[in-house]
């Protein structure tokens, strides 16, 4: 069974920084990508960033300039700053894996979810 475990959430000011952490962990899998979503109320769930096996990075444009995505081994992290009230949002962490056993099968596997919230 894997497990995505994220931290690092909660309420910081307009203009501040906040980083999220995910960590996956289990038994014989590879990480293709890794991923942050958010979702706010009212509105779709959208891709934040993506970092690729290789390191390739993506953003949304809102968002370009301001968050960082990284991994380091099984952990990703995004680090966000110059945050705005429209960057509030739960942030979920999604990761494309591949079972190293039979079947081989690959999955994505998602995070709990992370409040945050950028509020003076």
């Amino acid at each position: 069974q894997v497990q995505l475990v994220e931290s690092g959430g909660g309420l910081v000011q307009p203009g501040g920084s906040l980083t999220l952490s995910c960590a996956a962990s289990g038994n014989s899998f590879i990480i293709f990508d890794m991923n942050w979503y958010r979702q706010a109320p009212g509105k779709q769930r959208e891709l934040v960033a993506s970092i690729t096996r290789g390191g390739s990075t993506t953003y949304v444009e809102s968002v370009k300039g301001r968050f960082t995505i990284s991994r380091e081994k099984n952990t990703v992290s995004l680090q966000m700053n110059a945050l705005k009230p429209e960057d509030t949002a739960v942030y979920y962490c999604n990761a494309d894996l591949g079972m190293t056993t039979p079947p081989f099968a690959r999955t994505d596997y998602w995070g709990q979810g992370s409040q945050v919230t950028v509020s003076s």
